[in-house]
């Protein structure tokens, strides 16, 4: 994109805000950072607007239903500023100091992984909350949209749950390692971020939240895919429920002892899951276990497995 299409794109979003800023102006700014100073196009945008938003308040008369919000499936663009009403549908731990939260937000049309910067300074978002989010900015990798959390986005929770619609595939396969990060696990009351040692990344020491599940490993003899287990989904897999769970670490004075009971029970068996794909995991919503296998499929799984160990 260039930056003559760039200043037109946020002089748009802020004539949406009944705020006119001409496009030249911005063009100007954009101009003198990225080439004068060799700021990054991202925070060069960033800075820009926020400049722009300093020097023009938006009225908090401003009702709700005055902001025009895009629908999931119909972001087909990357760089576009854009406003979504959205519930948190999954949160999962940033693999990076610069980034606050990572996670998927979802509408009734889809689910999207969102990124919110740490420098931003925004709201924690709740797993499972709903949100207007405005003025975040839409961005594409290996063919897969995401939308990206700055300094300009403004976080307001709904009281009104926003329906969820998942584009979900189906895989079937032998579930061949269970990772590091399942069984018995605690997560922070307030992000639900996983809590390592006391610890939450974002709230510091904490009580955690017991909780459950399993990141684990489906082979169908092809291809090996990362599939994740929610609490509920992990019980009906195991058989083991949190409260077994807990009691079992608390015999143990061990929550490893947890993963490798759920291990014992779900290693080798073959099931036909469903579920959500993010860019690494397969977010699982059913499972079910197959009335029969191929006996080449047994093999092939069987064979990989054995490398594993």
């Amino acid at each position: 994109m260039n930056l003559k299409e760039l200043a037109e794109q946020i002089s748009a979003r802020f004539l949406e805000q009944g705020v006119k800023v001409p496009a030249s102006e911005i063009e100007q700014r954009l101009h003198s950072l990225f080439y004068d100073f060799k700021v990054p196009i991202e925070e060069a945008t960033r800075s820009v607007v926020s400049y722009y938003s300093k020097l023009h308040p938006k009225q908090e008369s401003a009702s709700a239903t005055e902001v025009s919000y895009t629908k999931i499936t119909d972001i087909s663009a990357e760089d576009k500023w854009i406003n979504l009403r959205a519930r948190v549908v999954q949160l999962w731990e940033p693999n990076s100091p610069s980034i606050a939260q990572v996670g998927l937000l979802g509408d009734e049309t889809g689910t999207i992984k969102f990124t919110s910067w740490s420098n931003a300074n925004l709201p924690i978002l709740k797993d499972g909350q709903s949100y207007s989010v405005r003025n975040v900015v839409t961005k594409s990798w290996q063919g897969r949209f995401s939308v990206s959390l700055n300094k300009a986005s403004e976080i307001v929770p709904l009281d009104e749950e926003v329906a969820v619609g998942r584009a979900e595939e189906e895989i079937a396969g032998a579930i061949i390692d269970v990772q590091s990060g399942s069984g018995l696990i605690k997560r922070c009351p307030e992000c639900s971020r996983v809590v390592v040692k006391g610890y939450c990344a974002e709230h510091g020491k904490v009580s955690g939240v017991y909780d459950l599940r399993i990141k684990g490993v489906l082979d169908n003899g092809e291809v090996v895919t990362d599939v994740l287990f929610n609490r509920e989904l992990t019980e009906r897999l195991t058989g083991i429920t949190l409260a077994q769970a807990k009691e079992m670490a608390m015999e143990a004075l061990d929550q490893n002892v947890v993963a490798d009971a759920m291990k014992a029970v779900i290693i080798g068996r073959y099931y036909v899951v469903r579920g959500n794909k993010t860019p690494r995991w397969l977010l699982i919503t059913d499972f079910k276990e197959p009335a029969q296998i191929k006996e080449e499929d047994i093999g092939t799984i069987l064979e990989r497995a054995q490398e594993l160990l």
